[in-house]
């Protein structure tokens, strides 16, 4: 089966990358599980926020911001909804805090420091001991994963493009463009775009390309019961030192202990320690009495050193495109980071605009702090 573009992996990245580049040519998408997005995409603590990451990451989440607000035809309405994220201070950490506070300052939406009084009208079960100071990023919304993921998908069918599921790749090799050996057969095209995710340098080394060295994270999570009143409208709280959070989820709360454990590639689990670790902090911090677990679960997330995604085509192997290691953040900048993989594997003009700053800055970032060379030279 011949395209124009060859995805592998389609989860979050891989859905993005392949409905904008259907724009430009035929797209196959490659997917070795038996549905997209079963290992990150569907485990996501779904947040949209641009508080989080690093200035690459916080430019890129904002420039994603307009195709949640008003997606193209195709996406089920809304992508977002209004949450908030209340920020806790634990004592000794005011530096950390600090810092933190100065950068949600410049936000489009500033961050607001609370009075404690203030945090406790917020997420009225919080131990006003256990924090000496707190804060408010009041523009962070949930995100509809799902109607998201599924929109890329259906976009990339509507546009004649084909999503193939359980074709795990056993050879990809260039022969006059790209040719990839799947457990659902034989696919080529022109180029290749590696979103693989936790299997991004296996897919790397399969086709000789060197690996970038990224590393695959665990994240766990579990749902727990909420107070019978009034926990869907609070806001996700966490702790700036990063050690818990928790939201409201299905009329559940969502807690995490903000786990990011190097394992292998493959079907994360949670692990015992991490899920009671995280009902420990949650409880130091809250009054809520957690007496057991409705449902754990864990996610993997991918990242360099640098905590910067991996975009561009590799120096070492022309037509080899990677689109990897969006660590925690693939869901709020895929928007943004699949039209830019487009534009770069289509040789077109990267374009990031988004709103601008408290400042009146646009966001922008070199193109050199997400090319693959700065991580393989």
């Amino acid at each position: 089966m011949r395209s124009d573009f060859l995805v592998v992996g389609g989860g979050i990245a891989g859905a993005s990358a392949g409905y904008f580049l259907a724009d430009f040519g035929s797209v196959t998408v490659l997917e070795m599980e038996a549905m997209p997005g079963y290992h990150s995409t569907g485990r996501s603590a779904a947040l949209f926020t641009e508080y989080y990451g690093n200035g690459v990451v916080r430019a890129l989440t904002r420039a994603s911001r307009r195709f949640y607000l008003a997606p193209p035809p195709g996406f089920t309405e809304p992508l977002l909804t209004p949450r908030g994220v209340l920020a806790l201070c634990p004592h000794g950490a005011e530096e950390r805090f600090a810092e933190v506070l100065a950068t949600g300052l410049t936000a489009p939406a500033p961050v607001r420091e609370l009075s404690a009084g203030e945090a406790l009208r917020y997420c009225p079960v919080l131990r006003p001991r256990w924090f000496s100071r707190a804060m408010l990023k009041p523009d962070a919304m949930d995100i509809d994963v799902d109607a998201l993921h599924q929109g890329f998908l259906r976009g990339i069918r509507a546009r004649g493009g084909r999503v193939v599921c359980s074709a795990r790749l056993k050879s990809l090799a260039r022969r006059g463009g790209w040719h990839a050996d799947t457990d659902a057969g034989e696919f080529s095209a022109g180029c290749v775009v590696n979103a693989g995710g936790a299997w991004a340098d296996e897919i790397a080394a399969l086709a000789g390309v060197r690996r970038a060295g990224i590393t695959p994270l665990r994240r766990t999570a579990a749902l727990v019961a909420a107070p019978a009143a009034g926990a869907a409208g609070w806001p996700m709280v966490a702790d700036v030192t990063e050690t818990f959070y928790f939201k409201p989820e299905s009329g559940r709360l969502l807690v995490s202990p903000y786990d990011a454990t190097p394992v292998p590639p493959g079907d994360a689990r949670p692990d015992d320690l991490d899920v009671a670790t995280a009902i420990d902090r949650v409880r130091a911090a809250t009054t809520l009495g957690i007496r057991h677990v409705q449902r754990a679960w864990a996610g993997l997330r991918s990242a360099v050193p640098d905590d910067t995604p991996v975009v561009g085509e590799a120096p070492d192997a022309a037509g080899f495109f990677w689109l990897a290691a969006l660590s925690g953040y693939g869901i709020q900048t895929a928007p943004a980071v699949g039209r830019l993989a487009a534009a770069l594997v289509t040789g077109g003009r990267p374009d990031i605009a988004g709103r601008p700053d408290i400042a009146g800055n646009e966001p922008g970032f070199e193109l050199a702090a997400i090319l693959p060379e700065r991580l393989l030279n």
